[in-house]
């Protein structure tokens, strides 16, 4: 196993960096595509949320690998390599593995123990499956990642350490208060209706919101969002988007996730609705890098390499904090109840950050929950769920060096198999007068004495293979033997045809 995963997120990059580096449904299946093409990779999968995008790739070498997915990830991402790079963590090995089983559990999450993950690596292998991107490793990795995350829910109290990021969100609007009795009555328009809209729609109708407003730039979507919270019993309907600044000035509470790459409510048009007047700040000017004009996108990867390796170190630690950023906290002076009050799950922004400094709106953004969390207490079945993961990365990691001495000692299995087949057809030719009976009780004396010699061997090596350091077992069986090297691929490609046709058949319900 060379498993290698190169990613950006919340806990290495400022907000800044992972609005301009989201990925659109199109651009993972390029970079999908494009990653099994370039020389190091195997096979790929990606996995892209609102706050993390990171690349899993089957690798035959560390650093061309580490060159190869940090620049096709700047390329598609749309940030530059150079700019990337200081972000980026590497995960090799064991630590890749044991980085996805924590990611599937909720530990490496915005708001902790969270359990919309799953449902996002469940899509990334489904989507690996369907572009045929996604092999033996990775296909067993998600699998089993999906398992391990659901363990941890179902055996600890994971799910009390966390929330989801729509629930956490609407907290920090109420300023502590009970969100049920702080949304009661309120007028909500929701600006998307994709899943995290209509995860915000169904919980201010369990809230007891008095009317919901949906907007979508597909109006059949909005309508359907609409038409299932009336079923509900909650007063909804659905408008387009050119009404929404209208729906602002008559709201009391907006929710917006949309896939929109620009902004979907400006700080102008929030102050207009409140009535304020709104004076533009004095942009920032950035220094521009002094990059040279020759610099390709091949020379500045392999500049990257060691820092990567480096940055892999620290960025995959438990409890590291993001990169350092001006902090807004959400403190208690925010509480005092605003006129209108604002929640931005989207990644890229949908609402001007600008929208902070307008005295009659509260928003709470990506970058604010981002704060919050930080703040928030562990649950004490945080240490159970790392317990899990680090079981469970043992126990994949004996199983994938298991299974990689399968097809030798299915090989030299075969071979046996011959050999007696040769012999009883040289008895046969020596003894022509045996009767039926005599000449199968021989052919099966024969095969128990080898099946017994061979027993212990094969049961042992398997053993000592799913150890740490026992990938050198299949080698020394190959050359103890002297098996055909061809005949053990023979095996390996079989498996793969097997595993090819079990995920046509399965796909998409991991």
């Amino acid at each position: 196993m060379s498993l290698l995963v190169v990613g950006v997120s919340h806990r290495s990059a400022p907000v800044s960096v992972l609005e301009r580096a989201a990925l659109s449904a199109d651009a993972q299946a390029k970079l999908l595509q494009d990653t099994l093409a370039a020389e190091p990779a195997a096979e790929a999968a990606t996995l892209a949320t609102c706050n993390r995008i990171e690349l899993y790739a089957d690798v035959d070498k560390f650093h061309a690998g580490v060159a190869e997915l940090s620049t096709l990830l700047a390329q598609h991402c749309g940030v530059g390599l150079e700019e990337l790079t200081p972000y980026l963590y590497v995960h090799y090995e064991d630590r890749a593995v044991h980085h996805l089983f924590s990611v599937a559990c909720g530990l490496d999450s915005m708001v902790v123990g969270e359990g919309q993950i799953l449902g996002q690596i469940k899509d990334a292998l489904a989507l690996g499956q369907e572009l045929h991107t996604a092999g033996r490793l990775l296909n067993d990795l998600f699998q089993q990642a999906l398992r391990v995350g659901k363990r941890a829910h179902s055996e600890t109290g994971i799910d009390r350490a966390g929330q989801s990021v729509v629930t956490f969100g609407l907290e920090q609007l109420a300023g502590g208060t009970d969100v049920a009795g702080w949304a009661r009555g309120k007028r909500a328009l929701v600006i998307g209706a994709g899943s995290m809209s209509s995860l915000a729609a169904a919980t201010l109708a369990r809230a007891g919101a008095g009317e919901i407003i949906v907007a979508n730039r597909t109006q059949a979507r909005a309508e359907r969002l609409a038409e299932i919270l009336g079923g509900a019993g909650v007063t909804a309907s659905a408008v387009p988007m050119d009404a929404v600044d209208g729906e602002l000035a008559r709201a009391d509470l907006v929710v917006s996730c949309t896939g929109a790459t620009g902004l979907v409510l400006t700080a102008e048009s929030v102050a207009r609705a409140l009535g304020e007047e709104f004076t533009p700040a004095e942009p920032l000017v950035e220094p521009v890098p002094d990059v040279p004009a020759d610099a390709t996108a091949a020379t500045a990867a392999a500049r990257a390499v060691d820092a990567l390796e480096q940055h892999g170190a620290w960025a995959g630690t438990a409890g590291t904090a993001a990169v350092p950023r001006p902090v807004r906290r959400i403190a208690a002076a925010d509480a005092a109840a605003p006129r209108l009050a604002l929640l931005d799950l989207a990644m890229p922004r949908d609402i001007d950050a600008a929208v902070h400094r307008i005295s009659g709106a509260r928003l709470v953004d990506i970058e604010s929950l981002a704060d919050a969390s930080a703040d928030a207490p562990m649950a004490a079945d945080v240490d159970a769920v790392r317990t899990i993961v680090s079981d469970e990365v043992a126990a994949f990691g004996a199983a994938q060096r298991a299974a990689h001495i399968t097809p030798t000692v299915v090989a030299l299995r075969t071979m046996a198999a011959g050999v007696v087949a040769g012999e009883i057809a040289r008895l046969d030719g020596r003894l022509p007068d045996l009767d039926d009976k005599e000449r199968a009780e021989i052919s099966q004396t024969v095969r128990r004495v080898v099946d017994k010699l061979l027993h212990a061997p094969t049961v042992r090596v398997k053993q000592l293979a799913s150890e740490p350091g026992g990938a050198g077992y299949a080698d020394a069986l190959r050359e103890l033997f002297d098996l055909d090297p061809l005949t053990v691929a023979a095996v390996s490609r079989a498996d793969l045809t097997d595993l090819s046709n079990t995920d046509v058949k399965n796909r998409g319900r991991a």
